[in-house]
């Protein structure tokens, strides 16, 4: 019985009438006219802002989706480890699939199979090109790919019921069917740092001179004619504006002096305003600051402290969620297989490892298979 059916049966109204159920959800799809569901995330803009132009946040995403693709994994069987570990379009698909799902908040793995039904290739779809569509009872039947005018349905499943797609996808509260990316809560940090970086440079191209005016001391009632003014404008910036002329030094004639109108980045702590816009970036997607080369961060007593945060705290959460994924959309073919993070293999945690492997051995009043359990070790169940 569908899950909405089972709701409504719940919920009787006046005359066992069936309450809308539908209302009480906010994906798009959910309505007729769209006109209650929550604004669209422009993500095009915001990843292009993100991505493109801004090196802080493009290096928290390479940080984090770079480091899930080369985690190495806990032993699999073979083929299901080369289907895992190999690439998508040339890129390797883990970090793919990462960057995907810090970015968008959704990613979409299509499972491509041969002639013999298994498995061949896993291939990385780009999550903004993809559109849920929904049954009857408000569930995904399979999802529809878009690339420019052309549109490609994809079935949820296959005639012999095996996925085609799996969607792995960050957590939202206000939707049912997509999630939300780190790049939304960093996206107003994003358009700070880099409003802080255009002032900058604009700062540069006036001479990193403030905005001021030349102030004309009129005497006797005579002031510059309309032609005096534009040559005089024309001749300020070519004389003192760009890079070229940083600090030439100014002749002012006629009565002419200069009067500053704008604070000085001191003044207005400009400095600090960036780099708190670059902490924020990197606390929304999960990178310690001092990772960044960031300035003024002592959070962490030095660099090892900081990867061994970033492990914990950022890749291994997010390695279990693609892995886990990826193990459930393919267990039809290998139903026993487990995919995670061999953390007794990652440098940067291997100290903790230590110490929790010396502990367990330690302690003599567990038997083999507790202490196995303890450290993530399969039981040997024939022994």
């Amino acid at each position: 019985m569908p899950i909405l059916d089972r709701l409504a049966a719940a919920f009787k109204g006046g005359g066992g009438s069936r309450v809308p159920i539908a209302r009480h959800f906010t994906s798009p799809w959910f309505f007729a006219d769209g006109a209650d569901a929550p604004p669209a995330y422009e993500y095009n803009r915001s990843v292009r802002r993100a991505w493109c132009d801004n090196p802080v946040a493009q290096r928290a995403v390479r940080l984090v989706s770079e480091g899930i693709g080369g985690a190495p994994l806990a032993p699999c069987a073979d083929e299901l480890s080369g289907l895992v570990t190999a690439t998508s379009a040339g890129q390797s698909l883990l970090e793919t699939l990462a960057a995907q799902l810090l970015l968008h908040g959704n990613a979409y793995a299509q499972v491509l199979k041969g002639a013999d039904g298994r498995p061949c290739e896993l291939f990385a779809l780009r999550p903004d090109r993809v559109t849920p569509v929904a049954g009857e009872d408000g569930w995904p039947t399979g999802y529809t790919y878009r690339v420019g005018e052309k549109a490609v349905h994809i079935p949820l499943e296959d005639e012999s019921a095996a996925p085609n797609i799996v969607h792995i996808r960050g957590f939202s509260p206000v939707d049912d069917h997509h999630g939300t990316g780190c790049l939304s809560a960093a996206d107003p940090a994003v358009a700070l740092h880099d409003a802080a970086t255009g002032w900058n440079r604009a700062l540069l191209d006036n001479a990193a001179r403030p905005s001021g005016a030349l102030v004309y001391d009129a005497k006797d009632g005579d002031t510059l004619t309309a032609e005096q003014f534009e040559r005089l404008k024309a001749e300020l910036a070519q004389a003192y504006q760009g890079m070229g002329n940083a600090g030439r030094p100014m002749l002012l004639e006629g009565g002419l002096r200069w009067q500053g109108l704008a604070l000085s980045p001191a003044e207005m702590d400009f400095a600090e305003l960036k780099a708190g816009a670059a902490r924020d970036i990197a606390l929304a997607f999960g990178v310690p600051p001092m990772l960044l080369g960031l300035p003024g961060d002592n959070t962490y007593a030095n660099y090892r402290e900081a990867n061994r945060a970033l492990w914990r705290l950022t890749l291994l959460p997010l390695g279990a969620k693609i892995l886990g994924a990826l193990a459930e959309g393919l267990a039809l073919w290998w139903p026993r297989e487990r995919l995670a993070i061999d953390i007794d293999r990652v440098p940067e945690l291997a100290e903790d490892r230590e110490k929790l492997w010396a502990r367990v051995t330690a302690a003599d009043f567990l038997s083999d298979d507790e202490k196995r359990r303890l450290l993530g070790l399969e039981v040997n169940h024939d022994a």
